[in-house]
C-alpha cells in the first residue's frame, strides 16, 4: 500500500484511481487558473513566528463553528459531482466528518440526495443552496433541508454565471459519464472505480433527479441545470432565503470587504471568504490576501471562516491567526475520498490535525483559541 504522509501524496494517488473527467472536475480552476493558483501561493507566502522554551504541554485544537462543537477548525466544503470522485461518495464523507468530529456540507449539486446523506448519518450536517431561476425548487430545497435536520444553511453567492472551465469542457464533463471512446479507455484504467460505481445506483443528481417535473434523463437535467443559475441573485434574494429558513445562515463567497459589511448588515450568522476555489472570477484576489481586511472591518460583528487554497494543517494555522474563526476544505478531501474512499477522508482529517497541533505548538500557543497575528510574520 501507497504510504501517504500529506496531502499532496492523497493527491497522487487520487490521480491514478479517478477518472480523468472527475478528477479533472475537481483539480482544476477557471480561465488560466490563475486564482486558484495564487490561493495556495498566498497561504505559502505567510511565514509562522516559531518560538521557543514556552510549556505546550496539554494542547488542544477543539472550538466552534456557528456555536457547534467541532474537533479543529476544519469543516469540509461543499463539493459538486462528490459521489462522482468514488461511488456513493457524499454518504462516505458525511459519515468520516461525523465521526471525526467536524461539519459535513452537502452540495446542491450532490449526487447522493439529501434523503441519502440523512438516512447514513446520525449527526446534523450542513446544506449548501444555489438559488435558481425556479424559487419553487430552491424553496423546496430548504424544505427538504429542514425535514432532514440539517443544521446550517450555506448560501453560495458567486456562481451567478458558471466561470468557464477549460478542462470541463475538453473532458466533456457529464454524471454519469458519456461512453465515447476516450472515456471508456481511461475508464479502463480505472477498474476500482468502475467496480464501485457499478454497485450503486446513484449516478445522477440526486437532489434534482426526480424533483423536477420534465426532467426525466441525463440530457434534459443538464439542460435544466445550465438554465438554472440565477444571474439575478442579489442582496435581496438573501432576505428571501431567511424569510425561508429558521436556522443557521452562511454566505459564502465574500471576498471583498464591501460585501462583508453588507453581509453582516443583513443578519448571517457568518461568512465565508471565498473565490470559490479559483473556479469563477480568474484573476481575482488570493482569499486568504483578503481575509486579514475582511476581518478587521466585520470580525466584531460576524463569525469569519475561510475557504481557500487549504491544503495542510499549517494553512489552518495561518488562517485562524489571522483572524478566522474556522476554515473549509474541499479539494483535500475530495483527494482523501477518490483516493480511499471513506478511509481516505478520515486520513486526510487525521493528518491535518496532526499538522495543526504540532504546528500551533511550535507557534508557542496550547489553545487554537489563542493564535492570533502574533503567531504571524507580517
Amino acid at each position: 500500500m501507497t504510504l501517504v504522509t500529506d496531502v499532496a501524496d492523497m493527491q497522487a494517488l487520487a490521480r491514478r484511481r479517478v477518472p480523468k473527467m472527475f478528477y479533472d472536475y475537481a483539480d482544476t480552476g477557471s480561465w488560466t487558473q490563475s486564482t486558484y493558483r495564487e490561493n495556495e501561493a498566498a497561504l505559502q507566502r505567510q511565514k509562522l513566528r516559531q518560538r521557543v522554551a514556552r510549556n505546550i504541554d496539554n494542547r488542544s485544537i477543539k472550538t466552534t463553528m456557528i456555536g457547534q462543537d467541532v474537533a479543529m477548525p476544519v469543516a469540509l466544503a461543499p463539493v459538486g459531482l462528490t459521489g462522482m470522485q468514488h461511488a456513493d461518495g457524499e454518504i462516505l464523507a458525511a459519515q468520516a466528518a461525523e465521526e471525526f468530529g467536524v461539519p459535513f456540507t452537502l452540495s446542491t449539486m450532490s449526487i447522493c440526495s439529501i434523503e441519502d446523506v440523512a438516512e447514513h448519518t446520525k449527526s446534523p450536517f450542513w446544506f449548501q443552496l444555489y438559488v435558481m431561476r425556479d424559487r419553487g425548487f430552491s424553496e423546496r430545497l430548504m424544505q427538504r433541508a429542514d425535514a432532514a435536520g440539517c443544521s446550517a444553511l450555506v448560501l453560495t453567492l458567486d456562481l451567478q454565471v458558471l466561470g468557464q472551465r477549460h478542462r470541463d469542457l475538453k473532458n466533456g464533463l457529464s454524471a454519469p459519464p458519456k461512453p465515447k471512446p476516450l472515456v471508456l479507455a481511461d475508464l479502463a484504467l480505472k477498474p476500482r472505480w468502475c467496480w464501485n460505481m457499478l454497485k450503486t445506483g446513484r449516478r445522477q443528481f440526486g437532489n434534482i433527479h426526480g424533483h423536477v417535473s420534465g426532467v426525466d434523463d441525463m440530457s434534459s437535467l443538464a439542460e435544466w441545470t445550465n438554465s438554472q443559475f440565477d444571474p439575478s441573485l442579489d442582496w435581496s434574494s438573501v432576505e428571501w432565503v431567511k424569510k425561508h429558513w429558521d436556522r443557521k445562515l452562511i454566505l459564502k463567497g465574500i471576498n471583498d470587504v464591501e460585501d462583508a459589511k453588507i453581509a453582516a448588515d443583513i443578519g448571517a450568522d457568518a461568512i465565508v471568504v471565498s473565490n470559490h476555489g479559483g473556479r469563477q472570477l480568474d484573476g481575482a484576489l488570493a482569499s486568504y490576501d483578503v481575509l486579514g481586511d475582511i476581518v478587521d472591518a466585520v470580525g466584531d460583528r460576524i463569525e469569519v471562516h475561510f475557504d481557500g487554497g487549504i491544503r495542510s494543517g499549517q494553512d489552518v494555522f495561518r488562517a485562524v491567526a489571522m483572524g478566522a474563526r474556522s476554515t473549509y476544505i474541499g479539494r483535500a478531501f475530495i483527494y482523501g475520498l477518490g483516493a480511499r474512499g471513506k478511509a481516505g477522508v478520515t486520513q486526510v482529517l487525521e493528518i491535518m490535525r496532526k499538522e495543526l497541533d504540532v504546528t500551533m505548538g511550535l507557534c508557542g500557543e496550547t489553545d487554537i483559541g489563542n493564535a492570533g497575528r502574533h503567531n504571524l510574520v507580517l
